[in-house]
């Protein structure tokens, strides 16, 4: 006798979600609003606060991972067990900060491959040396633009889908000038790549140069740091200027790191939670959230069978 299962949507997996969906949505004339997280949590509340695609931040990652800040210490382990987290819980389009590949080409090849399969719809690959830094910290240094073209063709081979974008990121701004960076992102550009971000743009006048070169060519990505060189803008702003996509990639942990810190001084002054608790879930709330009950009750369909 045939045997029939019912599937579950209690959780996601890289068969579940839709890999070619933010390729799609890029082709629509809204912009793209992607926040940053950094763990499966994080990714589900965006999920369920409407966003379609979420930015997996390696700034972000290193914070709250390691406690330290975005100098390159993170590695490609790290973030391919993050996004494979996320991908499980979730069918959201993931962008995935992948910084300057781990190394070489090879290496780059190695990165894309791990990525794409934990799930990642699209891949960010800057021009830093390794090991990088933060694109909004000083003393920044980059690769030589062939070097960087060839890491690209070695991402774009990789890729076993033209539908797991590959982005393109200069640092090359805040190092050598708005001039140098649109060069290099023109080369980059001509290497074949998905989507170009063009870190630490400073002024009106930079976005004007860059759309001037890029605008209805390639995707172009905008990045918003609260307290970072790029002046914050909201979405329909940058919609209009001509970004595609915009993250935000460090606000969740920023908002976090502040809530954070004053419930450990009242916990340490009161010896207590009550006067958090009209700033917190309690109990019942964080299981709604998690989907406690579903779960539990799925799990009951395969007891004693």
């Amino acid at each position: 006798m045939t045997r029939q299962h019912n599937v579950s949507h209690q959780a996601s997996s890289p068969l579940a979600h839709q890999p070619a969906q933010l390729k799609q949505h890029l082709n629509d004339s809204r912009i793209v609003v992607a926040p940053g997280v950094f763990d499966a949590l994080g990714a589900s509340l965006a999920e369920q606060a409407g966003f379609d695609t979420v930015y997996l931040s390696g700034a972000s990652l290193a914070y709250t991972q390691l406690g330290r800040p975005d100098i390159g210490l993170l590695s490609i382990t790290e973030i391919c067990t993050a996004m494979s987290h996320i991908r499980e819980r979730t069918q959201l389009s993931v962008v995935v900060d992948c910084d300057t590949g781990f190394g070489n080409a090879m290496n780059v090849m190695r990165s894309v491959r791990l990525l794409e399969r934990a799930g990642a719809n699209a891949i960010q690959l800057e021009d830093q040396t390794y090991p990088k830094r933060c694109g909004h910290l000083r003393g920044k240094t980059l690769v030589s633009k062939g070097e960087m073209v060839g890491k690209l063709h070695a991402a774009l081979d990789a890729r076993e889908s033209d539908s797991t974008l590959i982005i393109g990121r200069t640092d090359a701004l805040g190092v050598e000038g708005t001039d140098s960076a649109i060069e290099r992102a023109q080369a980059y550009y001509e290497a074949g790549v998905d989507m170009l971000f063009i870190e630490g743009i400073r002024s009106d006048e930079d976005i004007g140069k860059i759309m001037a070169q890029f605008k209805g060519k390639v995707p172009i990505m905008a990045n918003m740091v609260e307290g970072g060189d790029t002046p914050l803008k909201n979405a329909k702003a940058l919609e209009a200027l001509g970004f595609s996509l915009v993250i935000f990639p460090g606000a969740l942990v920023r908002a976090i790191t502040h809530m954070a810190s004053r419930f450990f001084a009242t916990l340490k002054e009161d010896g207590t939670t009550d006067a958090f608790r009209d700033q917190m879930l309690d109990f019942k709330q964080l299981n709604d959230y998690l989907g406690t009950q579903a779960m539990l009750e799925l799990g009951e369909q395969y007891d004693n069978r």
